[in-house]
């Protein structure tokens, strides 16, 4: 499995009520061809604003499916039960580890 199909993503309803929706997938640029992105992001929306809230590149790569899943569970968990802040500051830690699978 490829993040290069599609991204993962998945919504949390955040301690103050606002719905995000995760996104860990490819990062778009339009001077590439999608076949040769590698690079992975972390991005966080706002659903009811339809706001983009955050984005950090990881150091994952678009194989790096499982480690992906993971890394998106966590900022889902962490979010959700208010210990992960919804900015990129916090996500960049997170971002910058792999996640054990």
């Amino acid at each position: 499995m490829s993040l290069r199909g599609q991204p993962l993503e998945q919504e949390v309803k955040l301690p103050d009520g606002r719905v995000v929706a995760v996104r860990v997938g490819l990062a778009e640029d339009s001077y590439i061809p999608r076949g040769e992105l590698d690079t992975v992001v972390l991005e966080l929306w706002d659903e009811g604003r339809g706001e983009h809230l955050a984005g950090v590149s990881t150091i994952l790569s678009a194989d790096d499916d499982g480690a992906a899943r993971s890394l998106l569970l966590e900022v889902v968990a962490g979010l959700g039960d208010g210990s992960l802040a919804p900015t990129a500051g916090a996500l960049e830690p997170l971002a910058d580890s792999v996640p054990p699978e």
